[in-house]
């Protein structure tokens, strides 16, 4: 019997097979969104255990265990590694039909070339073994990320980071890329005052520069991205729930900017005016330095504020937002197209049921200049799986150019994550597959899609972002 992740896994016919071992696997990965820590990069990380790993900050395991029915001290309690993994074991067979089932097998195989399905009998033996390679060479941070043929990865970093260990890593010459990513969304958190202008004193001290007015503002972050500039980021990213649009004049901008300053909290319309504001100014300076923007939106974050004032964010308490985005989102960018000031963008809905009109919503903002200028973001967050990809890929298809389509990214903390990148050029694969299989693709055209699949495995990716 084939192990259960074996070389043709999701792929189910002969043309599926072709275009992902001809062509999908050897392109090298780009990984141009996610969280991973600079540090452990500049430091080389050596992990204590698989727990470590695997468990350390992986919200999506964290939910799965809870809905297994598994204590808080077992998850990102104190509880002894071995315990935890024990736990994580426990929950896996009641994966069934979740991605995680997939991603722990994958990882397992791709990094450790364990066929075993992970449940509590066969744990002891696979924790063991993951330990023992872990402590050898190539599996530090550093080594993984080798292992997966990573080519360039963009972190996700704040105006005032100071990106001391994206310069360690530069300097070590590390022959991976490891890029900052501008991530300036605290900067538009106006909702809550107080937390707000602790964050400024902190944006004015690293911009050598007072806080006084929105200008000011504006002339501290512009410092901040001219910094961020001079060390190799050429990415922004930008998180949402709802998407903010609300006509704001300057002089509006200035008197709601100072009732904040003062510690004053504005009216929900109020929030939405200057919020509106700041992102378009954020934008119009990504358009100016030539950088891609990407704008993540649909998220409803921290619902459980019990366990928020326990453990704080990203620990696994958000959800899918049901917001109305279509609307705000086509008049900021109108605004931005109108002003000729609309930059490389990729948009990322965390709502499926938004799949269709982001496709659609793509197709009014290209402009000729740059092909693929305005993207569909692939399946994000809870979308990052067999049927959300598809359901993206198919929407993007039906509406747009899936040949000029980026593809995939992680959006992880974890080293062990890039088997995701796998994973959906599995399912890329699969699908253009079958439709060769079904005749709905010449069947010779099988070289087109071929250079088609490398091109979104790889190249599209390479060229759109000019790393």
């Amino acid at each position: 019997m084939k192990p259960f992740i074996n070389e043709n896994f999701l792929l189910e016919t002969e043309a599926a097979k072709t275009l992902y071992h001809n062509h999908a696997a050897l392109m090298p990965v780009i990984d141009y969104h996610c969280h991973l820590s600079p540090k452990e990069i500049a430091e080389d990380k050596r992990f204590s255990s698989i727990t470590e790993l695997w468990l350390g900050g992986d919200h999506y395991k964290w939910r799965a265990m809870r809905a297994n029915g598994i204590g808080e001290e077992y998850i990102t309690g104190n509880a002894e590694p071995w315990e935890k993994f024990l736990k994580w074991a426990e929950t896996v067979p009641y994966t069934l039909r979740n991605p995680l089932y997939h991603w722990t097998h994958l990882e397992l195989k791709t990094a450790f070339g364990i066929d075993k399905t992970l449940n509590p009998s066969t744990a002891r033996e696979i924790y063991d073994r993951c330990n023992e390679m872990l402590a050898s060479p190539g599996f530090s941070a550093r080594g993984l990320m080798k292992r997966y043929n990573v080519e360039a990865v963009c972190t996700t970093d704040d105006p005032v980071d100071s990106l001391e260990y994206h310069r360690q890593i530069k300097e070590s010459g590390f022959s991976i890329k490891v890029l900052p990513a501008w991530r300036p969304d605290k900067a538009m958190a106006v909702d809550n005052p107080q937390t707000y202008n602790q964050y400024l004193d902190n944006l004015a001290s690293v911009s050598d520069t007072s806080i006084c007015s929105y200008n000011d503002l504006m002339d501290a972050l512009g410092k901040r991205h001219d910094f961020f500039a001079s060390q190799g980021c050429t990415v922004a990213d930008h998180g949402v729930g709802a998407f903010p649009w609300a006509e704001c004049r300057p002089d509006e901008a200035e008197s709601l900017f100072l009732k904040v300053r003062k510690g004053c909290c504005l009216t929900n319309e109020e929030i939405l005016k200057l919020q509106t504001s700041i992102l378009l100014d954020l934008c119009r300076m990504n358009h100016k330095k030539g950088w891609v923007q990407q704008f993540h939106f649909g998220p409803l974050r921290n619902v459980n504020s019990r366990m928020f004032a326990k453990l704080g964010p990203d620990t696994g308490f958000d959800t899918i937002g049901d917001y109305s985005c279509a609307v705000p989102l086509a008049r900021f960018m109108n605004a931005l197209d109108s002003d000729n000031m609309l930059a490389k963008t990729i948009l990322y809905n965390l709502n499926p049921s938004d799949n269709t009109w982001v496709a659609a919503m793509i197709a009014n903002f290209q402009d000729g200049s740059v092909p693929g200028k305005i993207q569909m973001g692939s399946g994000w967050w809870f979308n990052d799986q067999l049927y959300g990809m598809e359901a993206q890929i198919n929407a993007l298809s039906m509406q747009g150019l899936l040949s000029r389509f980026v593809g995939m990214l992680t959006d992880s903390r974890s080293f062990l994550s890039y088997p995701r990148h796998e994973y959906f050029r599995r399912v890329l694969c699969n699908l253009l597959g079958k439709d060769l299989e079904k005749g709905l693709i010449p069947q010779e055209e099988i070289g087109r899609v071929g250079k088609m699949v490398e091109d979104i495995c790889y190249y599209n990716t390479k060229n759109y972002f000019k790393f």
